[in-house]
């Protein structure tokens, strides 16, 4: 199994690519969506967080806006939270690793994939990129955010030139046909031949 890690910056276009990889069939585990899981009502995260944080819970789920003022608010907050959740989210990992063990090759769609050093085991990177201007374009035109929230968030992450140089394949995504041309070709030099264990 070849554990390809996929990242990108706000706006590169890292979901569409993970949408293309799942229409491929290659399987790919979303660290977004589990942290999803954990907090949604019966996730295993619900009940650690709630002996410690009992007022970010609402209607049997971890409230991330109630989650958010605790952290602003605390500040141990936050690393008791990644205490709880992380090794969970290992564990939910570990589980989808499992259940595709005789798959070729496995996508990892981590947004702080550098900056939280899961390059350590994966067995490649792969980093999707566009203009800084295309980038702005498409977040701002979603409206979801303001002009400066973006530029908030930018700052978080690690810059895109950096994460550049850090990968193993860059995907441009300026058109979606360049990029699942893009993808395909990856897919097929990743799996034909792979005489990964």
């Amino acid at each position: 199994m070849i554990k390809l890690g996929l990242t990108g910056s706000i706006g590169m276009g890292k979901s569409t690519t993970a949408s293309m990889f799942r229409d491929a069939d290659i399987p790919v585990w979303d660290a977004d969506a589990a942290v999803h899981e954990l907090y949604s009502a019966g996730g295993a995260a619900v009940g650690p967080i709630q002996s410690l944080f009992s007022g970010a819970i609402v209607d049997n789920a971890v409230s991330r806006d109630a989650l958010k003022q605790i952290i602003q608010s605390d500040p141990n907050a936050l690393p008791a939270i990644e205490k709880i959740v992380h090794p969970l989210v290992a564990d939910h990992r570990a589980n989808f690793i499992a259940a595709h063990a005789d798959a070729e090759l496995v996508v990892f769609d981590i947004p702080l994939l550098f900056e939280t050093g899961a390059d350590a085991w994966l067995d490649k990177v792969l980093v999707v990129s566009c203009p800084p201007e295309v980038q702005a374009e498409r977040v701002l035109s979603r409206g979801t955010m303001t002009p400066e929230q973006f530029d908030m968030i930018r700052s978080r992450q690690m810059p895109d030139a950096e994460k550049r140089a850090r990968a193993d394949y860059i995907i441009e995504t300026l058109t979606l046909d360049g990029t699942a041309a893009d993808v395909r070709h990856l897919i097929s030099d990743l799996t034909n031949g792979a005489n990964h264990a």
